[in-house]
């Protein structure tokens, strides 16, 4: 409870600080913004990619139990699916992967608001938002990820409310808010939890080709600009869809140690999680660094220079310190080291998840930093008619309201809604 608090308190104070920036967003529109002409995306964008790869990594962890039925300790199929060194010795932690379930829908879904609320504040006309669904070009990238949000929303809610249906039916006769979203079906036999079981797995099945899609919809975004050699290659889809399933997992893994109450079981459980980070970590770190070598030996002017300022430009340290330092090592040595314990996994899992946004940060801005035209940065001066970037206050402090409003969100449905299983016997 009194971890909670904090969180609750945090939060509140970053949503009051934050409100100025949405202020000055709505009324000033983009005048105070750093981007401009020659860099249009900033912050927002890196935030809105960041949060959709968490939304994306935290449902494909939920397909462990709802669509490969990784929860039963006689599953031996399921558990033999699982690489060498995590099925053995495992068979609490399946069992009580099915715990991680409910949260992990639900932490995709405030994620997926909260990505949506950002990029929506980056565009220009908020008000016209509603034509790339209804007036949508489908020669556009664009135009079917918004299909896909669409759908890939519809069905976490569906998702959501299935998984909790029987929950909220065996309160509902001493909660309003329970009985309300039941919506009259206050079944809990086990043939109705049997057929509520039987329509997640086919609509988890739907969801991890969606996921997939829509978010490796998001890096082609990104991989078929041409006029970007920085971004411009095959590998940019596959090095969104493993970021978003490293960063969704290390924040489920975080969430669910911090946030659990029942420490024995988290006890068995967190480790388990760690060694899937461990494994995402390393596999991400080798697409990173095989992008980065291949293209520096290719030698093409305009990758090689936005790779030297990721490397050695004036934020260089973003790189170095904050990625490969708190996202990479530091990580990679608790999980390694101290491979047992759920305090050193958890802090291992809230480094990597909370330092993602820098690669995001790392793939959006030095693709946009080098000139296209050689010149170009000097033939011109005014606002917005620069190379250089680096996010202003009121970036900063809307950035900040997204994230504190998205944890708010978060914090009420563990209050209100029967999102952790051991808040079954408190109502």
């Amino acid at each position: 409870m009194k971890k909670q608090i904090f969180v609750l308190i945090t939060a509140l104070l970053g949503f009051v600080a934050g409100s100025f920036g949405v202020y000055d967003r709505l009324v000033n529109g983009h005048l105070n913004a750093a981007y401009g002409s020659y860099i249009p995306w900033g912050l927002w964008v890196a935030l809105y990619i960041y949060l959709v790869g968490l939304s994306a990594g935290a449902f494909l962890f939920s397909t462990l139990v709802y669509v490969f039925n990784i929860h039963r300790s006689g599953n031996v199929a399921a558990v033999a699916t699982l690489p060498v060194g995590l099925a053995d010795g495992s068979e609490f932690s399946l069992r009580r992967l099915e715990d991680i379930g409910k949260l992990a829908l639900f932490t995709a879904l405030v994620t997926l608001f909260g990505a949506m609320f950002a990029i929506w504040m980056d565009i220009g006309h908020m008000e016209r938002a509603w034509k790339m669904l209804l007036q949508t070009n489908f020669h556009s990238l664009m135009g079917w990820m918004l299909w896909f949000y669409t759908a890939y929303f519809i069905l976490l809610m569906a998702e959501l409310w299935l998984a909790m249906r029987a929950d909220l039916a065996a309160r509902a006769s001493k909660n309003w808010l329970a009985r309300l979203l039941t919506f009259g079906r206050l079944d809990t036999s086990e043939s109705a939890v049997a057929a509520d079981r039987k329509a997640l797995r086919i609509l988890g099945s739907i969801g991890v080709p969606l996921a997939i899609a829509f978010h490796g919809g998001v890096g082609a975004l990104f991989g078929v600009i041409g006029a970007r050699p920085f971004w411009n290659s095959g590998l940019t889809p596959i090095i969104f869809i493993v970021g978003a399933l490293l960063s969704g997992g290390a924040l489920l893994t975080f969430i669910t140690a911090f946030f659990g109450s029942n420490q024995e079981e988290i006890g068995q459980l967190i480790p388990f999680l760690g060694r899937i980070v461990l494994g995402l970590l390393a596999l991400d770190v080798l697409l990173e660094l095989s992008d980065y070598l291949v293209n520096s030996y290719a030698a093409i002017p305009a990758h090689v220079d936005a790779l030297r300022m990721v490397l050695f430009g004036p934020y260089w340290w973003v790189f170095w310190f904050v990625h490969v330092g708190l996202g990479v090592a530091l990580p990679a040595f608790l999980l390694i080291a101290f491979r047992r314990s759920s305090f050193a996994t958890a802090t291992a899992s809230f480094l990597i998840a909370f330092t993602f946004i820098t690669v995001r940060l790392n793939i959006v801005i030095p693709g946009l930093s080098i000139s296209e035209l050689k010149g170009l940065g000097s033939a011109f001066t005014g606002p917005g008619l620069t190379f250089s970037y680096f996010p202003s206050q009121t970036e900063w402090l809307l950035a900040v309201w997204v994230v504190s409003f998205a944890v708010l969100v978060f914090l009420a449905g563990l209050h209100w809604l029967p999102i952790l299983n051991e808040r079954k016997e408190s109502n």
